[in-house]
């Protein structure tokens, strides 16, 4: 997990973990696309820099964190080559991981707590892709 290129963004019902993430992932480098404070601001103004580094390959994988998830997740999957999921436990990080090879993972902080919320974060890095059956069907989301 050392060697990951992360890029992270929240809005502002996400700051607060993001804060967090920052101090305590245990990354190569990590880079943090905003906000940064509190105040209220839009999700996509976070959500598509962190797609645009991770869909060029500047960053391995990335971490997109709001109050549901659902706004990041939808914003950052806009993006082609980019297939962002929302995890509210551990065990849809690791399918979304080997299923369906996600390379966003989307936290929800209004409804799970920090603690869980790493071990999410830790099980999508940790987590590979199977690739087989599951490869065929990921190249089809492909337009």
């Amino acid at each position: 997990m050392t060697d990951l290129k992360i890029a992270i963004g929240s809005d502002h019902a996400g700051f607060a973990y993001k804060q967090q993430l920052l101090q305590t992932l245990k990354v190569k480098q990590i880079k943090d696309f905003g906000t940064y404070d509190a105040s209220s601001v839009d999700y996509p103004d976070f959500a598509h820099p962190v797609a645009l580094a991770v869909e060029s390959g500047e960053f391995d994988l990335g971490i997109l964190v709001c109050g549901s998830a659902n706004g990041v997740a939808i914003t950052a999957n806009k993006h082609q080559g980019i297939r962002a999921a929302i995890c509210w436990n551990e065990e849809l990080a690791s399918l979304a991981r080997k299923h369906n090879n996600a390379n966003i993972v989307c936290i929800p902080e209004r409804f799970i707590s920090f603690e869980l919320a790493q071990r999410i974060i830790e099980t999508f890095f940790t987590t590979e892709f199977e690739g087989g059956r599951h490869a065929n069907r990921v190249n089809k989301m492909l337009c």
